[in-house]
């Protein structure tokens, strides 16, 4: 009997994408490979049932039943994890961190199960880096929320009424997110500026066409993360950063760990020195927000600045989200199986460090 690698419809509030779309199914077929969908299971993505000519379809219960890798784009209600056979695999963005319930549930039901933001930031691993293709996804996003709530238009216009000067737009954060906000802040115009306190990011920033503000604060750090500042670099970062947020109009915030509380970067009494009609746009809101001010989810105003808190944004470009999320999941999903038998290399670095339990045995230490 070929595996069986399904996917179910996503229930968390707003998801739109799923883990497995038509070009996945027909790749997976290829590869030998039975693929099981829930009905209706890319629908809110753009993929109706009758665009997988290569899937076959059951309810919730029957594809957990049958299901020997099971892909999902967020984690499954913790009671749906009963349904699925001993010693099957799941695989997804099973937000590990702080979700012990979670990972105890998985591990009862002896279940293997593979976290993809626990992958290491590695040139072999881009291929199934989840972080990376719905950041850029993010990026993309948070700037067009930016230029729709802004008051000002961003790009220079010059009419019969007088010449309107460029927004001036600050991405605070130069990872996947931030550079994929920078490129879009670009192509509508704006007067862009980049900072990022990892120094080797400025090359990166000013490819995109932006100016990288120096505000003489060096935090790189490893795995492609920046470290957390000492008290004292802190003060001169905010220091330097209060003084240039007078003169902005828009800033998008990036800084993001997995795991970890995000940054915060904007203190209030910096809110309080920026201009009226000015916007931050936060994208670090999921991690408490790089703003103190942030409201995970909601619009906040102060002193005549908004603050918005967006949730899940790949999630609102569902289509083009779930096209990038399948290809990294069928990426990885090639180093689970060999010779159409489902047998994960635990001496694969890639392997073994997202997994999350295997065999009734708990591996994730992270909290």
């Amino acid at each position: 009997m070929p595996i069986t690698v399904a996917a179910l419809r996503e229930t968390a509030a707003g998801e739109r994408r799923v883990a497995i779309t038509p070009e996945m199914a027909k790749k997976l077929r290829g590869k030998g490979l039975r693929v099981l969908l829930e009905h209706d299971a890319g629908r809110a993505a753009g993929f109706p049932d009758s665009s997988y000519a290569e899937a076959e379809f059951a309810d919730a219960t029957g594809v957990l039943a049958q299901a020997d890798l099971l892909a999902c784009v967020l984690p499954l209600d913790d009671a749906a994890y009963a349904g699925l056979r001993e010693g099957s695999v799941v695989v997804g963005q099973l937000r590990p961190y702080g979700a012990a319930e979670r990972v105890a549930a998985l591990t009862a039901r002896k279940l293997t199960a593979f976290s993809l933001e626990l992958l290491p930031r590695t040139t072999r691993a881009q291929a199934m880096d989840v972080l990376s293709s719905q950041a850029a996804v993010a990026g993309y996003r948070a700037m067009l929320i930016a230029a729709e709530a802004s008051p000002k238009f961003f790009p220079m216009l010059t009419t019969a009424a007088g010449t309107i000067r460029p927004s001036k737009v600050l991405v605070i954060g130069a990872g996947v997110a931030g550079l994929q906000a920078i490129a879009t802040a670009r192509r509508l115009g704006a007067q862009i500026e980049g900072y990022d306190v990892r120094p080797e990011t400025r090359e990166q920033v000013e490819s995109l066409g932006a100016k990288f503000l120096e505000l003489g604060v060096s935090a790189a750090g490893s795995g492609g993360y920046a470290r957390e500042l000492s008290a004292e670099e802190r003060a001169a970062q905010q220091q330097a950063l209060a003084e240039h947020l007078k003169s902005i109009d828009v800033i998008v915030t990036t800084a993001a760990v997995p795991g970890r509380p995000a940054p915060k970067i904007l203190t209030a009494a910096m809110v309080d020195g920026m201009k009226p009609g000015a916007l931050i746009v936060d994208l670090a809101a999921e991690g408490g927000g790089n703003c103190e001010l942030t409201r995970p989810g909601e619009r906040v105003e102060h002193g005549g600045v908004v603050i918005l808190g967006p949730l899940n944004l790949p999630a609102g470009a569902p289509l083009h989200a779930s096209e990038m999320y399948a290809r990294n999941v069928f990426n990885f999903i090639e180093l689970l199986v060999h010779d159409g038998v489902l047998q994960p290399d635990f001496n694969d670095e890639l392997v073994a460090k997202s997994c999350v339990s295997h065999a009734g045995e708990t591996r994730f230490s992270g909290g």
